[in-house]
């Protein structure tokens, strides 16, 4: 590997940065606790420095994949700096990457502040359970999380499909495989087909992007296996929406019958700027569980519905966006600044706020 690399790897330890970005015309760049900071008293980079050390991170079989699909994503380790996961990709006819620092250790659901209620999700046996958001938002690090409960309290079968593997699990109570698509299966469609033949309990998807692969993994729920997976969407009701939109309208009643019975929970999740001076970021997690309530609103495409039993059915363990803000703020684990600007409803939230609940369209 080019030092000049393994040295910029090496500073992202030193800065506690989480991600490092390398582009033509500007000298590298470190985001530390959110934001971006271009490296001082450095030169931009010119297009033969960047191919040099990025080209240098490539294998010949990524190499071709770069050449072939503008990008390519894969993971990189060195013994006594970490492990990172990488994207290099071409912008302007030029290579640039984007590079995150992943933690050796797979931190908790209490290292992470996650929500009480995410709990209940290493003791479901089958079903789906589905962690949207943003790219960059932890998704993949919550996961980990909850196979890491699994893999300590279940002597069962784990099998995921990562591109790239992220953490390395040490296996305890559990049987653990972990296969990285490119590496060691073409793609998630492919490795999701053969993986009920391995013996599974558990699966982790590491991203269900398109119609075969969110159909096999429902069948794999469907007979009796526990499919953790994540999906690009902004909340969870939208959710439902992003994974119908994936079938033609003719097989969608199908689906959402399917979802109605086989779906556990949807969790969506953002980074927020924290107030505590340990935790940089912490997560803010609307919380869906497949009650009754909220069962029936799929099967009967009452989709509209669905953001507002949230809010009603916290018994269950629901909670809202601006639930969860509103606890967060009160907490003083963020700032009211940060919650309004996170809010899909910032009036609401306002209100909230203020002492005043706002409940079926009226204030209660």
């Amino acid at each position: 590997m080019n030092l000049e690399v393994e040295k910029l790897l090496r500073l992202m330890v030193k800065f506690k940065a989480s991600d490092l970005h390398i582009k033509v015309n500007q000298p590298p760049a470190f985001r530390v606790n959110g934001s971006m900071s271009r490296m001082k008293n450095t030169e931009p980079l010119t297009p033969e420095q960047c191919d040099e050390l990025l080209l240098s991170l490539l294998s010949d079989n990524q190499r071709r994949e770069l050449q072939e699909n503008g990008n390519v994503d894969f993971s990189y380790y060195i013994e006594d700096a970490g492990r990172y996961r990488c994207n290099v990709y071409k912008q302007c006819g030029y290579l640039s990457a984007a590079i995150r620092m992943v933690n050796a250790a797979v931190p908790s659901m209490d290292d992470l502040m996650l929500p009480p209620q995410m709990a209940k999700v290493p003791e479901f046996q089958r079903g789906l359970v589905v962690v949207g958001g943003i790219t960059g938002a932890g998704k993949s690090t919550t996961l980990a999380s909850v196979l890491n409960v699994i893999n300590k309290q279940r002597r069962c079968h784990i099998i995921t499909l990562e591109d790239p593997i992220e953490y390395i699990f040490e296996e305890d109570q559990s049987f653990i495989n972990q296969r990285e698509i490119g590496l060691d299966v073409k793609d998630f469609k492919d490795g999701l087909r053969s993986i009920v033949r391995q013996d599974p309990d558990v699966i982790l998807v590491g991203e269900m992007r398109d119609a075969e692969t969110f159909e096999t993994a429902l069948s794999a729920a469907e007979t009796g296996h526990l499919v953790l997976g994540t999906v690009h969407a902004s909340s969870c009701a939208q959710t439902i929406g992003r994974i119908l939109d994936l079938f033609p309208i003719e097989k969608q009643t199908q689906i959402r019958t399917s979802l109605a019975f086989n779906l556990k929970a949807i969790f969506n999740q953002q980074l927020l700027k924290s107030e505590i001076k340990s935790t940089p970021r912490i997560p803010a997690v609307e919380s869906m569980f497949i009650t009754p309530l909220i069962r029936k609103l799929i099967e009967e495409k009452e989709d509209s519905r669905i953001a507002g039993a949230v809010q009603q059915d916290t018994e269950n363990g629901c909670e809202s966006y601006n639930q969860t803000l509103l606890r967060m703020q009160k907490a003083k684990q963020i700032s009211m600044e940060v919650a309004l600007k996170a809010s899909p409803n910032p009036d609401e939230l306002r209100i909230a706020m203020r002492g005043i609940s706002v409940s079926g369209g009226g204030i209660a």
